[in-house]
């Protein structure tokens, strides 16, 4: 299965727009988050030959502008496209989706939303001196589990760690000792820009614990975050940039 980087503040080339927040497509069916602008968005799609009428659903990590940015214009395109929110998310952008005829659909727990594509459901999360709430995409291929995130605010460790649980009857890919399922892949916002060294390399420790293969740190995980994951994981820290494609 493919994931196409769509959005993020880094890209392949000069050909792609920049900004803060993130997107991707996985399969050319399923959009996770939209990044800060539907004009960057949208850029980037043409420039790697998406077609939006493809599109079957969109799952929206948290309700953040740099995530929500180019959600409205993709629904004015697409009339009752799915969006996959959280059940706390603003009363106003919930509204908002349903008054662009967009299928608003809560996610209040673990689901499948495609054929081996999930959504986590809702965790709480902190940002700043408020709650937040928001869910993570976990792909299940032979390889193992792929984990993408917007932000990670409940915290990457625990994301990955209620991922697994949902898959804990399953070997899908080779588990370290006592690591139980395999997890393949994890990238996106860890929002570690401004946590403490320390607490990074512990993170990354735990990451190693749980079995996580391969690793792809951006947006919000800040650069000192990617460069330890970089030194920690090697030939397995994957680069997340707009224009690129991913296999998993």
């Amino acid at each position: 299965m493919k994931i196409k980087i769509l959005f993020n503040n880094e890209a392949i080339n000069r050909k792609f727009s920049l900004g803060w927040g993130f997107a991707c497509l996985v399969d050319n069916r399923i959009l996770f988050d939209t990044g800060e602008s539907t004009e960057y968005l949208l850029n980037n799609m043409k420039k790697m030959n998406i077609d939006i009428g493809k599109i079957e659903l969109v799952v929206i990590s948290h309700d953040h502008w740099d995530h929500t940015g180019g959600l409205w214009e993709i629904l004015k395109m697409r009339k009752e496209l799915k969006v996959y929110v959280c059940p706390h998310f603003s009363q106003q952008s919930k509204e908002r989706v349903k008054n662009l005829q967009g299928e608003l659909i809560e996610a209040h727990k673990f689901i499948e939303v495609s054929k081996d594509i999930f959504v986590t459901g809702e965790m709480l999360g902190v940002h700043g001196i408020k709650y937040i709430p928001e869910q993570a995409l976990a792909i299940k291929t032979k390889n193992g589990i792929t984990i993408i995130t917007g932000c990670a605010h409940p915290g990457i460790v625990r994301m990955v760690q209620e991922v697994k649980k949902k898959f804990h009857k399953e070997q899908l890919y080779p588990p370290t000792k006592n690591s139980g399922v395999g997890v393949y892949l994890v990238f996106g916002g860890f929002h570690l820009m401004h946590e403490d060294k320390r607490l990074v390399e512990v993170i990354v420790e735990r990451f190693k614990k749980m079995g996580v293969k391969k690793v792809g740190p951006t947006h919000c995980s800040g650069k000192e975050a990617e460069e330890i994951f970089r030194e920690r994981y090697k030939n397995n820290f994957i680069r997340i940039a707009a224009g690129q494609t991913i296999e998993i």
